[in-house]
Formats: C-alpha cells, structure tokens, sequence
C-alpha cells in the first residue's frame, strides 16, 4: 500500500514527461532542465509529517503515536502546513526567475527561455505540493492508506487526459504539462481534505484548527531540517548531475538522455522508497512497543523484499533496454544511448533499493543527523566529484556522471547497513520510551485551543 500511494502520487511527472514527447525536442528538453530545478531547490516534503514513506520529520511524530495522544496529530499536520507555506513563497519567487538562474550557469538563451516558461506555470504546485504531502503523511501515519491510494489514483487517471487536453489540444504545447501537473496536484488535495474533513475515521486525530500548530515551530525545525537534507542531498547529487551534463560535448544529447534516465529511476525508485517508508514505520512502532527483536526482525524481512524487487526490476529493465527509449523520443541516437544505459540504471536501482531499506530504518530510529552525514559524505565527497572526474576528463560522458552516482550509492548503503548493523536494538528501545514519555509531559503543559 505503502508502494502504490507513493507511486501514484508521483506518476504525474513521468505522465507529463511521456505527453512531452510528442512536442518539439527543444521544448521537451526544456521542460526536462525545468523540473530539474524545480526538483533542486524544493524541500518538498522532507519538511513534513511521518509516514508510510516517512522522509523527514517523522520521528517526532511516532512519540505522539506511542502515547496515544491522537489529537496532537491533526496539530502537528497544521505546523508543517504552515511551515512549508511560508517556504513555499520565496521559493515561488526563485522558480519565477528560474531563465535568469540557468542564463547565469552558461545554459542557451533560448533554453533558458523556455524552461523558464515552464517553471512560472509550475509555480501553484509548489504550495499544493506541500499541503499535500502533509495530508498525506498524516493519514498513512494512521496506518490509513487506502483513502491515499484512491484518491491518487483518481487524479492520475483525470491527469492523463488533462496532459492530453492542454499539452495536445490547447495550444499551450510543454506548458500545458506545467499547468496539468498544478491542477492535479489541487484536486488531490481538495479530494484528501475532504475525506479528513467528514471521514469518521479520522474524528479523533482531526479536531479543528488549532492555535497550537503555531508554537514550537522552531523545535519542529530542528528535527525537520536533517532529515529534510539527509533527502535532499541524495536527490540533489542525482539533479546536479545531469545539469552538468549539459556542459558535454553535444548537450542536447547528452542532457537528453540523462533526464530520461533521471525520469526513469525516479519512477521506479518509487518502489523501494515505499519499502523504506515502510521499514520506518514498522520499526518506529516495535520501538514504541519496546519490541527490540521484532524491530530487528522487521528490518532483515524489508531487506529480503527490495533485494527480490531489486532483482526483479533490474532485469526487466535489461531486456527493454533497446525499447525503452522510444517512450520518450523516436530520435534513434537517443533511444541508443538510453539503450546503453538502462544496465547501469538496473545496478544503480539494486544498490538504491537497499540504501533505501536502510534510510529508511535511520528515520525510524530518529538517526537523521547521522544520516544527514553519511549522505553528505557519499554524494559530495565521493559521488558528485567523482563522477564529474569520469565525465570529463576520461570522456565518459553521461556514463561517467551516472557511475560516480553509482559509487555514491555503494559508499552509502555500506555506511547504512554497518551503523544498522551494530544497532543494541534493547537501547533504541529506551530512546523510545524516553521520548514517549516526554511528548506526554509535553502535551499536558499545552492544551490546545480549538479555533474552529
């Protein structure tokens, strides 16, 4: 379940991706080097609530679980609601002006032009973006996912013929990707709200607006914050990567291909993100429980199951290979070049889906600072750097970015699975019960007050 609703909710991406495939090659790759940056510079919901894929702040929500305090879970939903609004607005004003940014990094004009384009359209998403991931968290933190899924999977059906409509039909070209993704992701939110609103089943975790969302923000922000860049940095290094490839010989080319690579693991990376989300729950819960073997259990069966799909999907994305291509491009250098990366992206897919079991478990355990530096580590001192070496100076090209990524990824996962490793699972149970106890001493110094 886990899976599906993370799936879903990030499908509209690759559904516009496909759609842009019909259009002008420059504008495609435009929309491409847009959404990179639109993914570069958006925390996203790594400043949000826990969850069934919970990427950031979570652990300061599974104390609130534990001790049975389920109003406070409608209260912390409105923190991070507030919190990432207020973000979202310098950042929208960031995205207005992506042309001049990417004019600044020596990109083409007229590119920069039209990625700039894209991302004034993609500007409402951002504060969608946001509340809907706090939604979301907040009912997979009730083990309530289902809702999640539906309503997903309503919107991804109505954004394909939106994608049809106004990128094929409208005369808004690219653009109309842009604006299909900001209507899909408010008719999402309208449709989760809705349900939290009159759904019987979250009568005892939403209450009201509160007054209370307001205090502790900067508590809130001290733990959102590493986690937040334990994700980003990992998803940057990805990003920066393929920005840079625009500075190869034959850019397009190379810019081209790197982005359908990124477009394609981000889709199934979706598959062990769910997993992670997964592991961070179920471990969280042992934890709170003070089940330390069950915890430890629940990581090694987590493991077993992304190194099955792993395996799985890897192969699957060797023998398509020389197919796979022609979803995004009929240009046949194109469909090539992907041909010739799909293995790489199979071996890069297997080390991500156990890197992601095991982030996954440093979320649940509350290990963001040390994920923050492992990560940090992995991409910036090893990946980034080391893939640019191969890229340009040994003339590998876009392989060479994406086997530094590849690097990053073994560094991190090793790192990963040691510190889990050694893990006094009996310890992490204390930590648990310690910060149960304080969110109870917490939550009776401060009655909330209903505002409506």
């Amino acid at each position: 379940m886990a899976c599906g609703s993370t799936h879903r909710s990030e499908s509209s991406s690759v559904l516009s991706a496909s759609n842009l495939s019909h259009v002008r090659r420059t504008s495609w790759l435009s929309s491409s080097l847009s959404r990179l940056r639109c993914h570069i510079l958006r925390l996203r919901h790594r400043l949000q609530l826990p969850d069934g894929n919970g990427k950031c702040f979570g652990h300061s929500l599974w104390p609130v679980i534990w001790s049975k305090m389920y109003g406070m879970l409608g209260i912390q939903m409105q923190r991070a609601m507030f919190v990432l609004t207020l973000y979202s607005i310098p950042l929208s004003i960031v995205w207005a002006n992506t042309e001049h940014f990417l004019v600044f990094f020596g990109l083409d004009k007229s590119i920069a032009y039209l990625s700039g384009s894209y991302a004034k359209f993609m500007i409402p998403s951002i504060f969608a973006y946001g509340l809907l991931q706090c939604i979301n968290r907040f009912l997979q933190a009730q083990n309530n996912v289902f809702p999640v899924v539906l309503c997903s999977g309503v919107t991804t059906c109505l954004h394909v013929i939106l994608c049809w409509v106004l990128v094929l039909k409208s005369g808004l070209g690219f653009r109309g990707a842009a604006v299909a993704n900001s209507i899909s992701y408010w008719l999402n939110v309208i449709l989760l709200a809705c349900y939290v609103k009159f759904s019987p089943s979250c009568s005892l975790t939403w209450t009201g607006f509160s007054k209370e969302a307001l205090r502790d923000i900067i508590p809130f922000m001290k733990l959102a914050i590493p986690s937040a860049l334990m994700v980003c940095l990992e998803m940057w290094s990805f990003e920066l990567l393929v920005l840079s490839s625009g500075l190869l010989p034959n850019p397009v080319l190379e810019t081209s291909v790197l982005s359908i690579c990124l477009n394609t693991s981000g889709t199934i990376w979706m598959i062990p993100f769910g997993l992670g989300g997964a592991a961070s729950t179920r471990v969280s819960n042992e934890l709170g429980a003070g089940n330390a073997k069950v915890a430890k259990r629940a990581v090694r069966v987590v493991l077993s199951i992304a190194i099955l799909e792993s395996t799985l999907v890897g192969s699957v994305m060797i023998l398509i290979r020389k197919i796979w291509g022609f979803a995004y491009s009929s240009d046949p250098k194109v469909v090539t070049y992907v041909a010739s990366m799909m293995p790489i992206l199979a071996i890069g897919h297997l080390l991500d889906s156990v890197q992601s079991v095991f982030s996954g478990v440093a979320r649940g355990c509350g290990w963001q600072k040390i994920g923050a530096f492992v990560n940090l580590g992995s991409y910036y001192f090893v990946g980034v750097p080391l893939g640019l070496l191969l890229g340009f100076h040994f003339h590998l090209g876009g392989r060479g970015l994406w086997l530094g990524i590849i690097c990053a990824l073994v560094i991190q996962g090793v790192s990963l699975s040691v510190i889990t490793f050694f893990t006094n699972w009996e310890e992490e149970v204390k930590k648990a019960t310690s910060r149960a106890e304080g969110a109870k001493d917490h939550a009776a110094e401060n009655e909330s007050i209903i505002v409506f």
